[in-house]
């Protein structure tokens, strides 16, 4: 029986630098989750360290209750697109996939053609001679055919213009809603995913800040919006974490719930990136 990914007491260190200090944490089954975090904060390090890329010192990580450290069985679950391109310079996009399917044994080869065909990309095409853009984009056709039950997206959109962004993420949820699996997406974009993702896990130099459902985070605060003057008129005396302003509209993300609003005032879901950099400013 499955029971996700548990990752109990997780400490990394390199050298005298201490990446990640005992991490709680856990991907459960069929969920798509935004792992964010500033720059350095140990995004990539935990993605590294689930799937053996790296050693912890201390703590471990179970895979549907298995031992994940040096366990081919387990790992076999995790498929982990990152940044890094760890391929043979002669490399071609159609070696890629057949590789891909030696490794993962639902691997969908005519999706993957498929997809390659709809993002416009060759697969006769060696990896070193693709842009940054379409480098990526054979990765996460890669890792979309895979089907792995546990699915880890390290910065996906990387390079990536708006429409094949737009084109990806639409795969994603297709994706996810005909073979349902575990999703993990880190990333910068924070507003680009957050109509996509379920939980939200944030991580703040090596620990984990926040750990909770979207809706429960959006819960923490709202957004008001219509005239400058009468959202200032709102706001004094609440806590404000963010605003923007165009002529004389003006849009605040306040914390707490809303209260006493006007109706001249429109009020909506909480910005998740203006709380995200209030929760991980210094």
């Amino acid at each position: 029986m499955n029971n996700g990914i548990q990752v109990k007491d997780l400490t990394v260190q390199f050298g005298h630098f201490t990446a990640l200090q005992k991490i709680n944490v856990s991907f459960g089954e069929n969920r798509i989750y935004g792992l964010l975090g500033r720059n350095g904060a140990g995004k990539s390090t935990l993605l590294n360290a689930v799937s053996s890329r790296l050693f912890p010192k201390e703590g471990g990580v179970t895979i549907d209750g298995e031992n994940g450290l040096e366990n081919d069985r387990a790992q076999g679950k995790i498929y982990y697109m990152g940044e890094k391109t760890l391929y043979p310079d002669g490399t071609t996009v159609k070696q890629l996939f057949r590789w891909s399917r030696d490794f993962y044994p639902d691997f969908d080869m005519d999706f993957a053609n498929e997809l390659s065909q709809r993002f416009g990309l060759n697969p006769k095409k060696r990896l070193k001679s693709l842009s940054t853009g379409y480098l990526t984009i054979a990765k996460l056709i890669a890792a979309l055919a895979a089907k792995a039950p546990y699915t880890f997206f390290d910065e996906p959109v990387l390079g990536l213009d708006a429409n094949h962004r737009e084109l990806f993420y639409r795969e994603l949820l297709r994706q996810y809603s005909e073979f349902p699996r575990t999703i993990v997406i880190s990333t910068h974009l924070i507003e680009e995913i957050s109509d996509i993702i379920e939980q939200v896990v944030i991580i703040k130099n090596g620990t984990i800040l926040l750990d909770q459902p979207v809706e429960e985070v959006r819960g923490m605060g709202y957004m008001v919006s219509g005239k400058a003057a009468e959202v200032d008129a709102y706001c004094a005396g609440r806590q404000t974490i963010g605003e923007d302003q165009l002529g004389n509209l003006k849009r605040a993300c306040l914390l707490g719930t809303p209260e006493q609003v006007p109706e001249t005032l429109e009020v909506s879901a909480m910005d998740l990136q203006k709380l995200f950099v209030q929760l991980t400013n210094d």
